[in-house]
């Protein structure tokens, strides 16, 4: 059997993708994968060893910009890449993630009768999944809210990596430096893929307080790494393998509101500081998850707007003292094994 994997464009729409690598193999799956030529699916699939196919792959903006006219020409000329390499191919089944790179699969998909399978991990569609939903078999979903009132909705929940739940924290220790110095609570500093500078910025402005009580490890983003070493501060630009230790290592963890990244943190169990972006710099999916999972007891919220180093100081310092009651919350949910449940609906819709 023959699975094309696709989807692309930021990190949450690739990991997910990955962490049903081992379970596809297991059943007997051929894995490839069609992605676009310069995003960043192209760096952390090659690292998987499965064949990799890009087509060219246009952006829809939801308001005027000049590239939108341009665009249209890269979508169309990306269904007519997906056509020619679904044919070459012969897939049984296609799983699609989302971003724009998936549009022209799915319209391919459906053009030659190959059922496709997406998933939604925010509590709204985006764009993309909405082009792409007429043309699938089923939406597989991470939150209820998002199947309320879609009759191709299935709650799945959102595909965990296992790795990252067996992470090695001596590993963490040693790779940021901290073995041979005084033992204090780890905060994980995470910004998504590329950082994130307002985050980053009150971080180094309350370096001096924090390192007082905490050690700091930071993923702040290319290029944005302080000179300067610090003891019990350990910057990285990014971290791919080396993730799964630092979150075994972390007492409290400090994030944007990814939806990838909330069930990661629900799974670990790890107490956590949410600082969605804002509705002027996404289409508003972080504030909706956050709410949610505040809601549910799982996580403090910081809103970017109240963003200060000293509203980040007195929201760490309240998530140290109340960590226990964010752990109880969490152990006492129920976590869907989102793998198992998405790949039952891939195993579905295979065409034989």
């Amino acid at each position: 059997m023959k699975i094309i994997l696709t989807g692309g464009g930021t990190a949450g729409h690739v990991t997910p993708n990955i962490a049903l690598l081992p379970t596809l193999a297991k059943l007997g799956y051929s894995v490839e994968y069609i992605g676009s030529h310069n995003g960043i699916e192209n760096g952390l699939i090659n690292l998987c060893g499965i064949p990799y196919h890009s087509i060219s792959s246009g952006k829809l903006r939801r308001y005027f910009d000049m590239k939108n006219f341009t665009d249209v020409f890269r979508i169309i000329k990306g269904l007519c890449d997906s056509l020619l390499l679904l044919r070459k191919i012969k897939p049984n089944v296609i799983f699609s993630k989302g971003g724009f790179v998936a549009v022209p699969v799915a319209i391919a998909a459906a053009m030659l009768k190959i059922p496709i399978v997406i998933h939604e991990s925010d509590i709204t569609p985006g764009l993309a999944t909405r082009i792409a939903l007429p043309f699938a078999k089923v939406m597989c979903a991470s939150f209820p809210e998002t199947i309320r009132n879609n009759n191709k909705g299935v709650l799945t929940g959102s595909p965990i990596r296992q790795e990252l739940l067996n992470g090695d924290k001596s590993a963490a220790m040693n790779l940021c430096g901290f073995n041979n110095l005084p033992k204090k609570p780890i905060i994980l500093v995470i910004g998504g893929s590329l950082g994130a500078v307002a985050i980053n910025k009150h971080i180094f402005e309350l370096l001096p307080k924090l390192l007082q009580d905490f050690h700091i490890i930071h993923i702040c983003g290319k290029g944005n790494a302080l000179q300067d070493a610090q003891a019990g501060y350990a910057p990285f630009e990014y971290l791919q393998d080396e993730l799964p230790a630092v979150f075994a290592a972390a007492d409290l963890i400090i994030s944007r509101a990814g939806a990838n990244t909330l069930f990661e943190l629900l799974a670990l169990k790890k107490p956590h500081l949410l600082i969605p972006l804002t509705k002027a710099a996404s289409r508003g999916d972080q504030l909706l998850n956050a709410a949610s999972f505040e809601k549910q007891g799982f996580s403090m919220v910081l809103h970017e707007e109240e963003l200060s180093a000293d509203t980040l100081y007195n929201a760490l310092a309240a998530l140290y003292h109340n960590q226990d009651d964010y752990i109880a919350k969490m152990q006492a949910h129920q976590t869907a094994d989102g793998i198992t449940k998405i790949v039952e609906e891939i195993k579905r819709w295979t065409k034989k």
